[in-house]
């Protein structure tokens, strides 16, 4: 397979004399990791970035010690921080805050996927999405970028290109004509006229104010998109689109059945961006130079102080700091100005920033670039098992996650890591007891104790102590425990010992959900 080409900075463009050298290169990791699958070796790394050995053992090393990744064996992860960086983009956005309810309920009256996009350049990204649940289901995730022209926004937003816009869309299909550098979608077959089709479907969505794609994707997929507007401007804010199966609807039902009710829905979504009061600041993160420059001092050489810093920049934007000066950008981060300066020339170069005419910066969707496709979504056991791994090996006793299930009638166990002892409580995964607040998980989850000591009560010789796992909301969603063995430890020392070492935990695995469930859902199972 052709070694696949990450869109960042424009191929004809030229690194600024006073671009962070170090910063494209993090992004460049941070890129190709997010392009994987959130998995690579160190080695996998420096085959796909170019990037000498020893640069990307420290570059790994730097977003280890900001938890952007973790080490998995020779593997660097992508960890759900890393999605403050996706996040920052869309709260400052505010589109998925003010329209996710509508596209959400629209795709319950229809019974078919929904999704907003936004343009990123020659290509449009998504930033929330309401996925029906069948056998045949969608895998694209909030932050995949798609190609314009095998979509159905792609045409919508090309109405607004420039002839610049045209020329860099045509360089890349010459470049890239089976679209190596978007690995959501399947390489794109060989077409005779795929420029001019797509400037056809450009001239019909700017005269009917609608698009469709039919099976552009891959063979089954249609779709159709509706524009939604900036009350404001007139231009496109994003657009709304439905997705179905040639099973369910063929392209024209699409048109016929489709498109007058996701018109209305529209027209509501345009309705709330008028009718929105202007977004109130919350307080920017603190403290993080101060934190980048102890971690230096820790780490030496192995530390990329400039990367760190670098990164940190794009977290000084949010709701309410959608456009902040050099000035704001540094006093949010506690960085020098000069040294915001520079992050902010290196993000220009990269499309990751764009400067307004008021001398103000924004981020651009291409944030969601680094790291946050392969995180959205992901279920809460997954979120939780690294952090029960670390939790087994330092109490060396078996820790399990469990959660009611839909019924709310019994108790299932949904991750657990294992410890060595020849005579354990062994509850695997996916089994299900009854819920009862006699004992300890029951207690937790039904009566919301943030903690519950179980002595003897699920089998004799075995005390099981659980704490609760809470949602963004504050509600009980999930139990940590752990059981032992009334020979290996007692009632006092489970207190003692286990409950600091699980309540820390637990706060851990809800810092991870509280970042991943900011904008997408995050499943209990």
């Amino acid at each position: 397979m052709p070694a696949r080409t990450t869109p960042t900075a424009a191929p004809d463009s030229q690194v600024p004399e006073e671009a962070v050298t170090p910063l494209i290169r993090g992004v460049a990791v941070l890129e190709e990791l997010t392009a994987a699958g959130g998995t690579m070796s160190p080695s996998a790394l420096e085959r796909a970035t170019g990037l000498a050995r020893s640069t990307v053992d420290r570059i790994v090393a730097t977003l280890a010690r900001m938890e952007y990744v973790r080490l998995d064996g020779r593997d660097a992860v992508l960890t759900p921080h890393v999605m403050e960086l996706g996040n920052a983009y869309l709260a400052a956005l505010r589109l998925p805050a003010l329209l996710g309810s509508r596209a959400d309920a629209l795709a319950d009256e229809l019974d078919e996927s929904v999704s907003l996009a936004v343009a990123d350049r020659d290509g449009i990204r998504f930033i929330h999405q309401a996925t029906r649940r069948r056998a045949m289901s969608l895998s694209f995730r909030i932050g995949d970028l798609l190609p314009a022209e095998r979509t159905a926004p792609g045409p919508l937003f090309a109405t607004e290109w420039t002839d610049a816009d045209w020329t860099h869309w045509r360089t890349r299909r010459t470049t890239d004509p089976q679209d190596r550098a978007f690995p959501a979608v399947p390489p794109a077959p060989h077409t005779r006229d795929p420029d001019e089709g797509f400037v056809r479907r450009t001239e019909r969505a700017a005269a009917e104010g609608w698009s469709l794609d039919d099976q552009l994707i891959e063979p089954g997929l249609v779709a159709v998109s509706a524009p939604v507007r900036d009350p404001r401007t007139g231009r496109l804010a994003c657009v709304a689109n439905v997705v179905s199966h040639t099973s369910r609807h063929t392209a024209a039902d699409l048109r016929d059945t489709l498109l007058p009710r996701l018109r209305t829905a529209v027209a509501e979504m345009e309705e709330a961006l008028r009718q929105a009061p202007p977004a109130e600041p919350g307080p920017p993160p603190a403290g993080l130079a101060l934190r980048t420059g102890a971690s230096k001092q820790e780490l030496g050489r192995d530390f990329i102080e400039s990367l760190a810093r670098g990164l940190t920049v794009l977290t000084a934007f949010g709701e309410g700091r959608e456009s902040l000066t050099l000035t704001e950008v540094a006093k949010a981060t506690g960085l020098a100005r000069a040294t915001a300066r520079r992050a902010l020339i290196t993000y220009d170069h990269l499309n990751l920033v764009t400067q307004t005419p008021h001398r103000t910066f924004t981020l651009t969707p291409r944030v969601l670039s680094l790291g946050f496709p392969p995180l959205a979504g992901t279920p809460l056991p997954h979120l939780a098992e690294p952090h029960l791994r670390a939790l087994t090996d330092r109490i060396q006793e078996t820790t399990y996650l469990a959660a009611l299930t839909e019924t709310g009638d019994e108790i299932q166990c949904t991750a657990r890591a294992t410890a060595r002892h020849v005579m354990r409580v062994d509850i695997r995964i996916g089994t299900r007891l009854p819920a009862a607040t006699d004992t300890a998980v029951g207690r937790v989850l039904l009566s919301h104790h943030d903690h519950a000591l179980a002595d003897e009560e699920l089998e004799h010789g075995v005390r099981t102590l659980a704490v609760p796992i809470h949602d963004r909301a504050g509600h009980t969603i999930a139990a940590l425990t752990t059981s032992t063995h009334t020979a290996r430890r007692t009632a006092e020392d489970c207190v003692d010992t286990l409950l600091p070492a699980l309540t820390t935990t637990a706060t851990h695995i809800e810092t991870a959900l509280h970042t991943a469930s900011r904008f997408t859902p995050v499943p209990l199972t």
